[in-house]
């Protein structure tokens, strides 16, 4: 496999590089924390995107694809990650979107699409309940059929963003009697302004309001947002999980993270010399870039196969499983770099955002939060325990 890349990628490189330093608002925020962007904010460079028909990239042409090859949608998210942007948010465009045009039927394509596409319409995902995390298919929510509609109850969690949220994908079971479990399972999509939703913040560890609890009492819901066939939701959900596996990895955003944990060791000094000079931290850094580097390959080899017509499979659990495992060592090793400066101060948390109450530089400001925060990227998507099962079962066949 060649991992050079042509002249015309690279000319493609500079033309997105070009376009994103015209056009990326400067007074977005650079520190990547939910709770310090409001929904304007977040949605910003997904609207002027989806005015230039780059939003979303990996669909196909004729839903609002740019027809770029899986290099290219590579070398996107690279030049987004080097200046740190603020992304198109994955609930809409790499999860519930995928399902609708590849499942959906053609009057649910030309209603929800072209939202998602433009960056109008917020979606949030209704999967996890308190009961029902890695073992999704436990799942209690129910959907009941009433004459043309469906009646949900039943609670979700963890559900990223809920509040700015105008649409969630919902996974209800419709059919209590089936033999496994995953058989009576349907995949719905709800308006979140129906009556009976209530969206309550789950404080995290931070301080900050970035997940949620979802509670539908009676929620009636029209039959028509049902995607697909009734009871068939477990498939469109393998689907979806299979496409954000893939993204979570982040290589590209874990490199610049490598490069500004390279700025912090530079500066920061120990017994008189630079941090970078210390033969422990410097190893740590070092298995750092070569496990990243691995990762970086097994990505490319992933895209070279999408380019030839293979869907995702199971190397986006091998994707997701080592992809979360550096980004959560980087975290990691960014709070042993800064030290006591990275201690947080939990007595308010908008503050510490404000960096009115920091000691020390501004790199060590967000170092705790982003510790804590990554705490969740090896559960979320699907844990790395159940990854590694199916990699075991698929890959291995064992």
């Amino acid at each position: 496999m060649n991992l050079e890349f042509s002249p015309e990628e690279n000319a493609f490189r500079d033309e997105v590089r070009a376009f994103i330093e015209e056009n990326y608002p400067t007074d977005l925020p650079k520190r990547g924390l939910a709770d310090d962007m409001t929904r304007e904010e977040f949605l910003k460079w997904h609207k002027i995107l989806g005015k230039k028909g780059w939003s979303t990239p990996a669909w196909p042409e004729e839903y609002g694809g740019t027809g770029w090859t899986p290099t290219q949608r590579y070398i996107w998210q690279e030049e987004n990650a080097r200046v740190n942007a603020v992304m198109p948010l994955p609930f809409g465009v790499a999860m519930v979107a995928p399902v609708i045009y590849t499942f959906g039927n053609e009057e649910q394509k030309a209603k929800h699409l072209p939202g998602i596409h433009s960056g109008e319409v917020w979606w949030c995902q209704g999967y996890s309940e308190p009961g029902a995390g890695s073992d999704l298919a436990s799942l209690k929510t129910t959907a009941v059929r009433d004459g043309d509609d469906y009646i949900l109850n039943g609670q979700k969690t963890w559900t990223t963003l809920a509040q700015h949220a105008d649409w969630g994908f919902f996974l209800c079971r419709t059919d209590p009697t089936a033999e496994r479990p995953q058989q009576g399972i349907s995949f719905i999509l709800v308006d979140m302004k129906t009556p009976g939703i209530e969206v309550r913040p789950i404080k995290l560890i931070d301080g900050g309001y970035e997940v949620n609890e979802v509670w539908l009492t009676d929620v009636r819901v029209p039959a028509e947002n049902l995607i697909g066939e009734e009871n068939k939701g477990w498939t469109y959900a393998k689907f979806l999980l299979a496409h954000e596996r893939s993204g979570i990895a982040g290589v590209a955003r874990s490199k610049r993270a490598l490069e500004n944990l390279r700025d912090i060791a530079d500066a920061e000094m120990m017994d008189g010399a630079p941090l970078s000079e210390d033969f422990d931290f410097a190893r740590k850094l070092s298995q750092l870039e070569i496990d990243l580097a691995a990762l970086e390959i097994t990505e490319l080899r992933t895209l070279a196969g999408e380019q030839a017509g293979k869907g995702p499979g199971p190397e986006s659990s091998i994707l997701k499983v080592k992809g979360t495992e550096i980004q959560q060592r980087l975290t990691e090793l960014t709070v042993e770099a800064v030290g006591t400066y990275g201690l947080p101060d939990f007595r308010s948390f908008e503050d510490n955002l404000a960096n009115d109450n920091a000691v020390g530089p501004d790199y060590s400001t967000h170092a705790a939060p982003h510790y804590f925060n990554f705490r969740k990227a090896s559960i979320y998507g699907g844990s790395n325990e159940i990854q590694r099962n199916i990699i075991t079962k698929m890959v291995l066949g064992l």
